[in-house]
């Protein structure tokens, strides 16, 4: 099944692909603060970096200037870290003040995004505090002197509850509070916990234990607490595509989505053949003898392919 954004995420996420100017996909040459969120091998993983406008005398009055970041993500992971950027630019925020935002103003942001994507805009708002702790400490700024709680993140370490994704019991905890998470879909929506093998669902330990240690004794929804908004198709059926609307789906993906990206760099991309979710394609034009073509066809063609049209696509290189 492929995702339904709203018109604002596949705006940012096609002109970060594209490079256009006042774009934020990239990384800051000698940062004042860097921080990274995820994993490589689940699939989403995120490099945050900001410069700043130095303080003469007070470090804790800097202003974020810059941002950019680098991500292994999809389509909403690439559109949050871009929202995530024009927030702090637009809002001329300190480091400090930076904390203040959280997944919440990101998904508002891109006027929703469909629940199993929440987990993105997770990755931007943990990638930033991890970016200001290492601000901090190259500012000699004391941030628990400033009541500042950054959670230990030099030692947020744990229990492994979730091993699929080295996910441990104080991390999870936290998450659950932040994000008012009450159920272990939501869970595993927000912060891909349980979401491998469910091993971790039910067991001594596990995610349902560790919603009933932290909501013990309270309502079933906290006054104030709202979960953040998803879009309004996030729910709806999506009805199984006919070999020739399959056909017809990847095709206007790659016209929308791939293709305009390709062109820039002088190169295109061919459908060879469609077997079932297994697309056989290979590069032409410029990116045809590039070094890192497969990778390309991997992580740029693959990825978009599998978030628009069926998360069961395969790329095979021909």
């Amino acid at each position: 099944m492929g995702w339904e954004y709203s018109e604002k995420t596949k705006q940012l996420f096609m002109d970060a692909v594209q490079g256009k100017p006042g774009t934020h996909l990239g990384e800051i040459e000698n940062p004042d603060g860097m921080g990274e969120h995820g994993s490589i091998a689940c699939g989403d993983a995120m490099r945050f970096t900001f410069r700043v406008k130095r303080d003469p005398t007070d470090p804790t009055r800097d202003i974020i200037t810059e941002a950019k970041y680098l991500t292994f993500g999809c389509t909403s992971a690439i559109a949050s870290s871009e929202a995530l950027c024009e927030i702090i630019e637009n809002g001329h925020y300190t480091p400090l003040t930076a904390l203040k935002i959280q997944n919440r103003d990101i998904v508002e942001y891109l006027n929703g995004l469909p629940e199993q994507k929440i987990h993105c805009s997770v990755m931007g708002a943990d990638a930033l505090e991890a970016a200001v702790f290492n601000w901090a400490q190259r500012r000699g700024v004391d941030l628990k002197k400033l009541g500042v709680d950054m959670h230990d993140q030099e030692t947020e370490e744990g229990r492994i509850v979730c091993k699929c994704f080295s996910l441990t019991e104080p991390y999870i905890k936290r998450k659950i509070r932040e994000l008012n998470l009450r159920t272990i879909p939501q869970i595993t929506n927000a912060i891909k916990a349980g979401g491998g093998c469910s091993s971790c669902h039910h067991v001594p330990g596990g995610l349902q234990d560790l919603l009933d240690q932290v909501w013990e004794g309270q309502p079933a929804v906290t006054p104030g607490l709202v979960p953040p908004p998803i879009s309004p198709a996030a729910s709806a059926e999506v009805p199984e595509f006919s070999p020739f609307q399959f056909a017809k789906k990847v095709e206007k993906v790659l016209d929308e989505y791939i293709r305009p990206s390709l062109r820039m760099d002088g190169g295109d991309v061919e459908i060879l053949d469609i077997k079932g979710t297994l697309v056989y394609c290979n590069l032409k034009g410029a990116c045809s003898g590039c070094i890192g073509a497969s990778q390309t066809l991997k992580m740029m063609v693959e990825r978009i392919l599998k978030d628009q049209v069926d998360e069961r696509i395969r790329v095979v290189e021909v």
